[in-house]
């Protein structure tokens, strides 16, 4: 009798191999889709429980928002409870598109991070003034000789990083321990210490924790791609200037409602490719709003308001913000009002940005100062009151647009009205960089700007200027004249020095069927700078002296109520038939007709 064996321990492994190959690639996958979905740590500073050795859930929450970082991978989401996070926030790890990181503070949570320190212990100092000292073991821009950046004698104290906050309020800053007076502070870096006189002559020491200084010069950081922050609030960094406290360096980054404010320099700094800012307010820093060096860039629905606090240098770089190197970058439906500075600032080898559907309001200097850049298109922007603040040495930089030394400009559909002056065209010998191209510098000039159905009206100073500060005086080399016959528009581009003997033809400037109004006492166009060849002009001698301007007309623009910016006009309005006028809303006024 034959006996019938089991399967051998060969043909038992071969089995279970095919059940492997079979089913392991179910389960894997089953994996990756649950672990793709993500997981949820709760940071909850104020919780009974909270840790940085604990689990980071709901029971057991993470103390620290860095903490949670380390954690984080793609799909993950952070959900950070009430709190005042003094920390540096990094993010090294990345999403994806499908699956982004995300920082989010919690419903109803009020969550600060910030770079102050509650200073502690503090002595009195010996004498009848009220003054305290503490232990300062920071050290910021040491490779400044005078740790200020610039190093100029302007910015001795402005360009310091140092900020000392009673009661939310930022105490001034002085330069020598016997300048110290109420409302003051003194940094001795040789010593090591931190003086301070309180501007109610308060004793730090019965206040206790009224006093806090910047002790961290970044807030948080982004490295990785796809890394969502979500509601916000940072404040209060040490960061020299031209840094930002909040930083986006990776690509397609989100920085969405959240509040940067009071840093001591750049509020925030934007890298990368497609970084989308939604909804954010950027206020009362020290040198700027923010800055970006980025691609695809998208800035919306956000609010940039009175920054540039310490007056650092607005020839430099100080107001609302400042892009540089940027490709196709987007502000829209934003409001940037009150800066000390200009509102909106491109600055070399910007290519085709777009601002559009914006408020700008009330800036130091120029609305839209856009330099040595390529294709600006502006367009259905309300820009009012701007370039007002008396300061000398802003020439054709003081408006409500101006397009100093750029090329192929579009600008259209805007409204400039009660600025210093409306548009301006500014021109110098300017070379820029280029996007991709290295330290190599290429000539870039005033050309190829079209400007049309705009409102330009009611200016201080002109309604539209021509501030060219060159020689060679080609904006009066009319048409009829020899031409230098220069290359056609992206091939100037490529040039190293500007053509000779241009002709305001070959500047191909392209200005038509734009609405003007004036008060008796306001220029209507200035053609040439002040110290050189320059002309008052009628709209007339515009169009017979210049050939621009056709079919531009003077109107009256007749707002409902200029004061409260409804800015809606009559039906029947010349303005409207012209079609000088914003298509689509714009933050913070009143667009349209006015019933009857």
């Amino acid at each position: 009798m034959q006996t019938v064996s089991g399967p051998t321990t060969g043909s038992r492994h071969r089995f279970g191999a095919y059940l492997a190959a079979l089913f392991l690639p179910m389960l894997l996958g089953w994996i990756v889709c649950r672990d793709a979905q993500g997981r949820t740590f709760v940071v909850a500073q104020l919780h009974p429980a909270a840790g940085d050795d604990k689990a980071g859930t709901a029971a057991e929450p993470f103390k620290s928002i860095a903490r949670a970082a380390r954690d984080v991978q793609a799909g993950d989401t952070v959900r950070v409870e009430d709190g005042v996070y003094r920390e540096t926030v990094v993010v090294e790890s990345s999403g994806s598109k499908e699956h982004p990181i995300v920082f989010a503070v919690a419903p109803g949570a009020n969550v600060i991070v910030t770079g102050a320190d509650v200073v502690t212990p503090w002595q009195r100092e010996p004498g009848e003034a009220n003054v305290f000292s503490a232990a300062w073991p920071h050290l910021f821009a040491g490779w400044s000789p005078t740790n200020a950046h610039p190093d100029d004698d302007d910015h001795r104290l402005i360009g310091r990083c140092e900020q000392v906050i009673a009661d939310g309020y930022q105490i001034q800053q002085v330069g020598s321990l016997k300048e110290v007076t109420r409302g003051t502070f003194y940094v001795d870096l040789q010593a090591h210490r931190l003086y301070v006189w309180d501007r109610m002559n308060r004793d730090p020491v019965e206040w206790r924790h009224h006093l806090q200084a910047s002790a961290r010069q970044v807030v948080w950081e982004s490295r990785g791609d796809h890394i969502h922050v979500r509601g916000f609030r940072f404040r209060y960094a040490a960061n020299q200037a031209q840094h930002g406290a909040v930083i986006l360096k990776g690509n397609f980054g989100l920085l969405e409602d959240c509040v940067v404010e009071q840093m001591n320099s750049c509020g925030a700094q934007f890298h990368g490719t497609g970084c989308v800012v939604r909804r954010c307010v950027f206020r009362d820093n020290g040198q700027l709003g923010f800055s970006a060096t980025a691609s695809g860039l998208l800035i919306t629905d956000c609010i940039c308001e009175n920054n540039n606090i310490k007056n650092f240098s607005r020839e430099w770089e100080a107001g609302g913000n400042k892009l540089v190197l940027c490709r196709n970058a987007v502000i829209e439906k934003s409001i940037f009002r009150d800066n000390h500075g200009n509102g909106i600032w491109f600055d070399i080898g910007n290519e085709d940005c777009t601002v559009r559907n914006c408020l700008i309001l009330d800036n130091d200097d120029a609305g839209i100062f856009y330099e040595i850049s390529y294709r600006l298109h502006a367009h259905d922007n309300v820009i009012l009151r701007n370039g007002l603040a008396p300061r000398h040495r802003a020439w054709g930089a003081n408006g409500g647009i101006s397009l100093s030394s750029s090329a192929g400009c579009t600008v259209e559909h805007n409204l400039l009205v009660g600025n210093k002056e409306g548009l301006q065209f500014r021109d110098q010998s300017r070379v820029t960089n280029r996007i991709g191209r290295g330290g190599d510098s290429f000539a870039i000039w005033n050309r190829d700007h079209r400007v049309h159905h705009n409102l330009i009206a009611w200016n201080r100073d002109k309604q539209t200027a021509g501030w060219f500060d060159l020689a060679e005086q080609s904006h009066w080399r009319l048409a009829d004249q020899p031409s230098a016959k220069p290359p056609r528009p992206r091939e100037q581009d490529e040039l190293r020095e500007r053509p000779a003997g241009l002709t305001l033809s070959d500047l191909q400037f392209d200005l038509h069927d734009n609405g003007y109004a004036v008060k008796p006492w306001q220029v209507l166009v200035q053609w040439g700078c002040d110290w050189h060849r320059h002309e008052t002009l009628s709209l007339q001698e515009v169009q017979a002296k210049l050939g621009l301007e056709s079919d531009s007309r003077i109107v009256s623009p007749g707002f409902a109520d200029w004061t409260t910016f409804d800015l809606r006009l009559p039906a029947d309005s010349a303005i409207l038939s012209l079609n000088c006028y914003p298509r689509g809303p714009v933050p913070g006024v009143q667009l349209g007709t006015i019933p009857r």
